[in-house]
């Protein structure tokens, strides 16, 4: 039987001889050189909408059209893909192990606590480019400090067999086996590029197993269930829609923790990233702007960053550019039910025009927002997500979004886009999930403006994923699959947006534990500082032993809430005790100004103990959490901005 990229490829390669479009990746251009045949379905009946891919196809010329029409100098972004030793090397430094090498080398043993936490594939994914600096290191003589990368690994085993087996390091285990049968009729599809599935094939739900390591369930699937899998290949009709699965101690979003653990979820994140490609035996290769002409000032071609400083002396505490914001809100002022909404582009040179007026006005609050059509402004948001200087995706892992088409199975392909979610810079997270949740009220009117997920995907995906210089030209299959592939990403990115923006409870216990093992350190730390300073280490102890039990007997937690009119209440935990319950105790005794306070304003907090911070969600089993973490303090207070 062919198969569906295949299918497609011929399908393509067809409408090309008959002079349809033509694409280079390298320069991201589109040309027009005949008229096109007519539309012909019959080629790929049982793969991805064929109309849906010419929606893809018209985008790009679409873009073509713009850009020539868009005279002035665009913005040059020098992408380099660097040496092997120093892409580990570079590595190793985003995944906070820089003091394993090189000139700031010291004691391995700063980084045996962090090495500790890690899963088997993480360590195997750390071991492997701990060694490939070494030996580039080694070849290239310096003189500088080389850790072998045995005594380093040895010193992490020797720490997880002398670690104390206690009450919190058994609640940090999870049971890995738990989402076994669900993960592995979750993994239906392999080797070839699977396509969006049509929309009208229902699908099952299933949870997606968040509390194992992503790469330890590809390595066990791997070692375990060949035979399933080679059965199930293929089997499209049988995709399971995943969902987010219930933790009875929280959902922890991108947002919810304080940032020391947010870097720490990071350099997990890269690891865990790098490890499940490795497994899967994807290459993941890094790529860094080395050189970048940006303008300073303006809306248009305009790095995020200088975006957000200009509108933050505007609005204090924007997080999102506020043309972008104006953008969608015009849009939506037109209604969402306009049929081709995203698909029908603006005139060209009115478009144009647009631009340098919005230069010119915007900020001076004199521009005429009623002049523009929803169709041009849908084409000017649009056109300036392909404009950034770097891709809204990051110009380090682009090519990883890329990479995720490649993955053999649904589930993965989401995980790894969960990790990369997570490791994007917080001003190109923030935008990006502004512009999902925008497109995704889109496709709620789908009934009415006939734009369905895979339509906006179509649509959306070269502005997201083509509109950057990526490497060498490609075959026309290649093209294909790419396009076809990005345009399965965008789909998981609009369809997923929930899940995608949640830290796997792994990785949390993974962060917890290393607090735990840091807290441990810095207590030895004291009393060997206090021993030195001859002080009454026993008086120390008792007081240090005793902060946490004054004034609250067993079972019941005291919740602080500085600025509510009940500043205090102790709470006795119960099975059904959930975070939402005691925010309603608290507000339900609120007076005056205090009041007029709405559920969604505040928030309860985990401090302490083994988290820095974290913001709960309102289904947290209060009793679950306090048992995970039972040396926490408990603060109702707002987000910050």
């Amino acid at each position: 039987m062919v198969t569906a990229v295949t299918e497609l490829a011929q399908c393509f390669h067809l409408r090309r001889r008959y002079g349809q479009y033509t694409m280079n990746q390298e320069s991201t251009t589109v040309t027009r050189v005949m008229e096109k045949p007519p539309f012909d379905r019959s080629i790929s009946q049982d793969s991805l909408d064929e109309l849906s891919m010419e929606d893809y196809w018209i985008e790009l010329e679409n873009i073509k059209k713009s850009s020539e029409n868009r005279q002035e100098d665009q913005e040059v972004v020098v992408v380099k893909e660097p040496d092997e030793g120093e892409l580990e090397e570079e590595w190793l430094k985003e995944a906070g192990l820089s003091n394993l090498f090189g000139e700031s080398a010291g004691d391995p043993q700063e980084s045996v606590v962090f090495l500790s936490t890690l899963t088997r594939t993480q360590a195997a994914a750390v071991q492997k480019r701990v060694e490939t600096v070494s030996q580039t290191l080694r070849k290239k003589n310096k003189q500088y400090q080389i850790p072998d990368v045995r005594d380093i690994f040895a010193q992490q085993r020797e720490s997880k067999e002398t670690a104390p087996d206690d009450t919190e390091s058994q609640s940090l285990r999870t049971n890995e086996n738990k989402y076994q049968g669900r993960d592995d009729q979750a993994s239906n599809l392999v080797g070839e590029e699977k396509l969006i599935p049509p929309e009208e094939t229902p699908a099952p739900e299933t949870d997606i197993n968040l509390e194992v390591s992503f790469a330890e369930q590809a390595l066990n699937q791997k070692e375990s269930s060949k035979e399933k899998i080679q059965k199930s290949k293929g089997d499209d009709a049988t995709l399971p829609s995943f969902r987010l699965p219930k933790d009875k101690t929280g959902t922890t979003r991108i947002g919810d923790l304080a940032h020391q653990d947010m870097k720490k979820v990071c350099h997990l994140a890269l690891i865990e990233l790098t490890a499940l490609y490795d497994v899967l035996g994807i290459e993941l290769k890094q790529q860094k702007a080395v050189k970048i002409k940006t303008r300073d000032s303006g809306l248009f071609c305009v790095p995020l960053t200088v975006l957000l400083e200009q509108d933050q002396r505007k609005v204090l505490g924007t997080r999102i550019p506020l043309i972008f914001q104006k953008l969608i809100s015009r849009i939506e002022e037109g209604g969402l039910e306009t049929e081709g909404l995203l698909r029908i582009p603006g005139a060209a040179i009115r478009i144009k025009n647009l631009c340098q007026e919005l230069e010119a006005k915007f900020y001076e609050g004199t521009f005429n927002w009623e002049s523009v059509k929803q169709h041009d402004a849908a084409s000017l948001l649009k056109l300036f997500i392909r404009e950034l200087p770097q891709p809204l995706l990051g110009v380090e892992y682009l090519k990883a979004f890329q990479a995720v088409q490649n993955l053999p199975t649904k589930k993965q392909q989401l995980q790894a886009l969960n990790l990369l979610v997570i490791l994007l810079p917080d001003a190109n997270r923030d935008t990006l999930k502004a512009l999902l949740e925008f497109l995704q009220r889109v496709i709620d009117n789908k009934e009415k403006n006939k734009m369905t997920v895979m339509n906006v995907a179509m649509v959306m995906a070269p502005n997201l994923f083509m509109c950057h210089a990526l490497g060498l030209k490609s075959s026309e299959q290649r093209e294909f699959v790419m396009a076809a592939g990005t345009a399965n990403t965008m789909h998981l990115l609009i369809k997923y947006q929930k899940l995608l923006w949640t830290i796997p409870k792994f990785i949390v216990n993974q962060v917890r534990k290393q607090n735990t093992e840091n807290h441990k350190k810095d207590k030895r730390a004291m009393k060997k500082l206090l021993k030195k300073m001859a002080y009454d280490r026993e008086k120390y102890e008792k007081q240090d032993k005793s902060t946490n039990d004054a004034d609250v007997p067993q079972g019941v937690i005291r919740v602080q809430a500085p600025h509510l009119s009940k500043v205090s209440m102790a709470i006795q935990l119960t099975e059904e005790l959930k975070a939402s319950d005691v925010l309603a105790r608290f507000l339900s005794q609120e007076s005056g100004v205090a009041q007029t306070l709405k559920k969604g304003e505040v928030f309860l907090y985990e401090i302490g103990g083994n988290i820095g911070e974290r913001c709960l969600d309102d289904d947290t089993y209060m009793k679950d959490l306090y048992q995970l973490n039972p040396n926490a303090e408990w603060v109702i207070k707002s987000k910050p901005l």
